[in-house]
């Protein structure tokens, strides 16, 4: 029996088996329904698979080798910077100086671990050019949330409550629009020229008196640097609007250039992309803001402040959007940031953007020959393929990002940037090898072949996973929520 044929955990299922053993009781037993409402309560036990600890044991390990993740494979998935994780960050995290101390106890208990983010912060001002950052945010996408509402709040101090627009690009990231739009604002989309960048005269078009703020990648999410930034800040710092930041990219410009040297005015970074942390499975992520000097009133309250060489939380800020998650952030999440910057230092953060920005290059230029460049030019930490040779053929890019499963890699990112046909955005990262490079370009080669000598192969793949090819839309919109045997 391979892998594959291995029976389900229900299967091995036995009356009477245990897995586990808990302590006996020692505090008076209650009535559930005491506590819960009745129509909370279960009627029926739940139908869970009684086995033995050692079946427990093998059906987690099972699943875990099943996954996909940095540790056992490459991961290209464009725009997400999946890079490796030092596990020098997982050991300092666990310090108990750290792991074990809790977000209410008095500040002078905890000085060691507010010095920490406070020198984060610190740290974070410097790479980005702002003049100062709040670590609240949960995500990158709450933190664009975060700085739309401070942005928003500026606009309204000032009387400004016609400001109700931001400025989308059509080559944004899906969370901006969704971003603006639950900050209160409506998006307007600015298009992009022939050269992937910015049309500089439709956002001369655009932009008017009821314009908040330009949502702005750089570079784009086609691994291109947008090359008329300044003019950009210009054209919206002329109308009275503010320049925002989408800090996924910035592993592309890291040490090298700085958003508030290009002007803007507000900037998210992503910790669980640019500086290690752990990425993916819903988090827990981290999106720290920052901001210029005139925003600085509106930032979230707490913030971490150093008055006579202590670090205190600072709650005295009357024009704050207020709190925008519980605490203080993701503590261990900025733990392992801080380990990272500390350990690469000015040049190792420096040496990361120009490894980045190598191995994309490297990469698309071997592959340019066997698939369609929508964009000849150099790109930075990311580019993007087109698939529409292959199309023709009658494979997909989905058809191929499947195949890529059967040689162990987890796919790029496949139809996004939405402005490209049968699109895919590949980031290889810095950590990678060159050899983990070459290897995943012959996987490319051999599927462009396959798609043009034997099409089947690729359009009916995936040939060796545990599960064949899913139906996404079906699987969407009717979930299996309860196993039966029949299911």
């Amino acid at each position: 029996m391979n892998k594959q044929d291995q029976p389900l955990i229900f299967e091995l299922s036995k009356e009477g088996r245990i897995g586990h053993s808990l302590p006996e009781l020692d505090i008076e037993e209650m009535e559930l329904s005491s506590i819960i409402p009745d129509e909370y309560i279960r009627e029926e036990e739940a139908e869970l698979p009684e086995v033995s600890e050692l079946d427990i044991i093998r059906h987690y390990t099972a699943l875990s080798n099943r996954n996909h993740g940095v540790d056992s494979g490459f991961y290209p998935l464009g725009s997400c910077t999946m890079k490796y994780n030092p596990k020098v960050n997982e050991d300092v995290v666990r310090f108990e100086g750290f792991s074990y101390v809790h977000p209410y106890q008095a500040e002078e208990t905890v000085q060691g671990s507010l010095e920490l983010m406070y020198d984060l912060q610190e740290h974070l001002k410097e790479i980005t050019g702002m003049d100062e950052v709040t670590l609240q945010p949960a995500a990158g996408a709450q933190g664009e949330w975060t700085g739309l509402m401070m942005i928003r709040a500026f606009h309204e101090s000032n009387g400004d409550f016609h400001r109700t627009k931001v400025i989308v690009p059509d080559s944004a990231h899906g969370t901006n629009p969704a971003s603006a739009t639950v900050a209160g604002f409506e998006t307007v989309t600015v298009k992009s020229n022939e050269n992937g960048l910015v049309d500089l005269e439709d956002l001369r078009r655009v932009v008017g008196d009821d314009i908040a703020a330009l949502m702005l990648t750089n570079p784009n999410t086609l691994g291109l640097f947008e090359e008329h930034i300044l003019e950009m800040a210009e054209i919206v710092h002329g109308a009275g609007g503010k320049l925002y930041y989408d800090g996924a990219n910035l592993n592309a410009v890291l040490s090298k250039v700085r958003p508030g040297d290009m002007g803007f005015d507000v900037v998210h970074l992503n910790l669980h992309k640019t500086f290690t942390g752990p990425h993916g499975g819903g988090g827990p992520g981290s999106g720290p803001v920052g901001v210029k000097a005139e925003i600085i009133p509106f930032l979230p309250k707490p913030l971490i402040v150093k008055k006579n060489e202590q670090f205190q939380l600072d709650y005295d800020r009357p024009q704050s959007i207020g709190r925008v998650k519980a605490y203080y952030g993701n503590f261990g999440i900025n733990v392992r940031a801080y380990t990272y910057i500390r350990t690469m230092g000015p040049d190792g953060l420096k040496a990361v953007t120009e490894n980045a920005v190598i191995n994309a290059n490297y990469m698309m230029r071997r592959l340019a020959p066997y698939f369609e460049l929508p964009f000849d030019r150099h790109c930075k930490h990311e580019f993007v393929l087109s698939g529409k040779r292959q199309k023709k053929l009658g494979v997909r890019t989905l058809d191929m990002a499947k195949r890529l499963l059967d040689f162990g890699y987890h796919p790029p990112t496949i139809y996004f940037p939405l402005n490209v046909e049968e699109g895919m955005m590949i980031e290889p990262t810095e950590t990678e090898s060159k050899e983990t490079l070459d290897a995943f370009i012959d996987a490319m080669i051999q599927i462009s072949k396959e798609a043009e000598e034997n099409p089947e192969i690729v359009q009916e793949a995936p040939h060796t996973t545990v599960v064949g090819r899913l139906d996404e839309t079906l699987a969407a919109r009717k979930p299996v929520l309860k196993y039966t045997k029949e299911s």
